[in-house]
């Protein structure tokens, strides 16, 4: 009653232990692939951690950063600025971990949390009443009245650039994963799992547990069975190259430091233009808003933020080394696994599998 080791001799095999064998090669198949895919995977998953890292460093620098300027250059509104400077380097991280959200509206939205602190504490420092109401008014405002002029715009262009290639590494990497994870658990079809227990098992029917397949039977049956994942190889190619040009976008025009960094420069010019333009602004809030309550003399800054820059310049240097290094050193092997999918089945018929340098293996009918 065998269905698989049909013999013409005696066998010891029963159908129970052809389905024995069938269970063992299904096992025995996925493990073998996620041994291949092992290295492979731990270069991915480890790039994803230490370029996730890396970027954590340099986002804590550029946010010291920008803290730095409100704490040295307006003292008056340091100790409110740190929420929406909190709130918009959170908003940059999650855009780059994939969020549904954009560079443009977290950009807006600082500046829109900006403007009532730079009305009331720098450019009409005498203001007391602000109410809720108010606040809100002059949030509105911003959009329409412009007080941050194009530099607003300018930086959400900077970083829109840089961010987008980071982003798009940090899905690809998690894409990376996903594919790896798929044709790790591939079902083998009952066609191939009765080849393969044919190939490995069959001898065994006979009492030869020492003969292993012929390398060409066991390509052949390989070849069968992964079929479906090999197909894989152009777009895995595709995707090596994806990675390589968004790595390559990073370290050039679009680089991710310098635009974090320089959004401290940004944010000065805004404030600076909204100032020179005060006059301007304070008439057309009033009409817009109406008239709060003022106080004379200047208010004093309670409770400014320590001052907190030297020591982060080192540690973004090296995070800025560290990023630029992992990015190198991971491209380069992921360029060297560019034939992975194409060459799958060779991989999995080297080593101990099949018989090399002997004169007998099994061809899947017979001794040869």
């Amino acid at each position: 009653d065998l269905q698989i080791c049909q013999q013409r001799t005696p066998t010891c095999c029963t159908k129970k232990m052809e389905e024995s064998y069938q269970a063992a090669v299904r096992r025995e198949r996925t493990q073998s692939i996620q041994a291949l895919n092992f290295e492979l995977k731990y270069m991915i998953v480890g790039h994803i951690t230490a370029f996730q890292e890396a970027f954590e460093s340099l986002l804590r620098f550029a946010e010291n950063h920008t803290s730095s300027l409100f704490e040295t250059a307006y003292r008056p509104m340091a100790k409110e600025a740190a929420e929406p400077v909190k709130e918009l380097f959170t908003d940059i991280s999650l855009y780059i971990l994939g969020a549904e959200t954009t560079v443009e509206s977290a950009v807006l939205r600082f500046f829109d949390s900006l403007f009532p602190l730079v009305y009331s504490r720098l450019i009409n420092p005498g203001i007391t009443d602000l109410s809720e109401d108010y606040t809100e008014c002059l949030r509105l405002t911003r959009q329409d009245i412009n007080p941050f002029g194009h530099y607003s715009k300018n930086m959400v262009t900077e970083l829109s650039k840089s961010l987008w290639a980071s982003r798009m590494l940090s899905q690809a990497l998690s894409l990376g994963i996903e594919v790896i994870n798929t044709t790790e658990h591939a079902a083998l079809t009952k066609d191939c799992s009765r080849a393969l227990v044919k190939m490995q098992y069959c001898p065994h029917c006979q009492g030869l547990t020492l003969i292993k397949p012929c390398v060409g039977y066991c390509l052949n049956v390989m070849r069968g069975c992964l079929a479906s994942v090999s197909e894989l190889d152009a777009q895995w190619r595709e995707y090596i190259s994806t990675l390589e040009y968004l790595s390559n976008e990073m370290a050039a025009s679009h680089d991710l430091e310098t635009a974090l960094t320089g959004m401290r420069n940004s944010i000065n010019e805004a404030i600076l233009h909204a100032q020179l333009n005060g006059p301007h602004l304070s008439a057309t809030v009033d009409k817009v808003c109406g008239q709060p309550k003022q106080q004379e003399g200047n208010l004093s800054p309670d409770n400014v933020v320590p001052v907190k820059e030297a020591a982060e310049t080192q540690r973004f240097m090296m995070a800025h080394a560290s990023l630029n290094n992992k990015r190198r050193e991971f491209i380069n092997y992921m360029k060297r696994s560019r034939t992975f999918y194409a060459s799958i089945a060779e991989r999995l018929c080297d080593g101990d599998l099949v018989m090399r340098d002997s004169s007998t293996c099994w061809n899947g009918d017979d001794v040869v």
